[in-house]
């Protein structure tokens, strides 16, 4: 499983964004909200940039992570700073962010996956080069502490990004059939389908009931991912407008009170309120307390998100889970609470 936690923001100065051409000036300098870029289509026989933003990765699990690519036709590729396992790190906050703007700005790089979650993200925030990625849009996929990235860069510099499996949880059918679908085989319309639950250990397993919150419908630009991130993200330049947006949530072994509290600071905050629908993936390990007398997760999440009158739903598939569908965070979307369905209106990849 991948894990998460936190981050911080950045700020591009206008006088750095004057040097750019005009998408770049448009994108990192307006007080409009940035012009949306879709990055190229992957495609078999395309290299992938393999990165650690956050935790550290095991070797093992770097490996394997190639082999699945290579099953799905990319060929793969790493820096030595991958592994360079800097305390619970994957490396130093500075070479971490150097192999990210590396990878954006080798022109032999087609796509990037991160190999792994875990936290780390927000603190190479800042030295993200925002300029590169808006002058060499790619494929940046991953999820978990990743949300940082997705939601931070997109916010940037109007990137499409990809909450979609890391490289150390792409391997298994559903997630690569689903990734597959949405950057190399996009559809003007794609119906994102759950996956069914045929395990007795799911099918009783009340994480992964599937249930309307509040129903309606809805249609919106795509945010969010990892609660914890989401909510780590609150205060700081990368905070997530959620206004007429449809907010994706997943988080992974919070206890309920723990789950309560973020969902709390969210309604809280100054857009939360304003969403156009919720759409909740698998809180794995979520509805497991050490108190007796504890709420579950499912009454936590009627208690604090029904009243907001936002059409919202529970259980897709997505999050900390084996089979974790991909979707585009800044594209729009369409979600009908009462019927479990969720469609991409348009593609996410040029």
């Amino acid at each position: 499983m991948a894990n998460r936690r936190q981050f911080i923001g950045t700020a591009v100065s206008a006088s750095a964004a004057a040097l750019l051409p005009n998408l770049g000036r448009a994108n990192l300098i307006s007080s409009q909200e940035p012009v949306l870029i879709k990055p190229k289509r992957l495609k078999k026989g395309d290299t992938i940039g393999l990165i650690a933003p956050g935790y550290a990765i095991h070797s093992s699990v770097l490996e394997e992570a190639k082999k699945t690519l290579r099953s799905m036709g990319f060929k793969p590729y790493h820096t030595n700073r991958v592994l360079g396992n800097y305390g619970y790190l994957s490396n130093t906050d500075e070479e971490r962010a150097t192999d990210l703007n590396e990878m954006f700005s080798n022109p032999k790089i087609n796509g990037i996956l991160c190999a792994r979650g875990g936290y780390g993200c927000t603190r190479i925030m800042k030295m993200i080069d925002y300029e590169n990625i808006v002058r060499n849009p790619k494929t940046f996929i991953g999820f978990s502490d990743i949300t940082a990235l997705l939601n931070g860069i997109h916010q940037k510099t109007g990137l499409v990004t990809f909450h979609g499996p890391v490289g150390s949880t792409l391997n298994d059918p559903y997630s690569i059939r689903q990734l597959e679908n949405v950057v190399m085989f996009p559809k003007e319309k794609l119906e994102i389908e759950n996956i069914k639950l045929l395990k007795p250990e799911l099918t009783t397993n009340p994480e992964f009931e599937r249930y309307t919150i509040t129903e309606g419908s809805a249609t919106g630009k795509i945010v969010g991912g990892s609660l914890t991130l989401i909510n780590a993200l609150i205060g700081t330049a990368d905070e997530i407008d959620f206004t007429d947006a449809i907010v994706c949530i997943e988080d992974v072994e919070e206890a309920p009170y723990r789950i309560d509290r973020m969902l709390t600071q969210l309604i809280e905050g100054k857009t939360f309120n304003k969403a156009a629908g919720i759409l909740f993936g698998v809180c794995a390990g979520c509805n497991e307390s050490t108190n007796p007398i504890s709420f579950s997760l499912k009454e936590v999440i009627m208690d604090r998100i029904k009243p907001l009158g936002i059409p919202a739903m529970y259980g897709m598939s997505f999050g900390h889970v084996e089979n974790n569908f991909t979707f585009p965070i800044g594209t729009k979307a369409a979600m009908n609470a009462s019927t479990m369905k969720f469609q991409l209106l348009e593609k996410a990849v040029s």
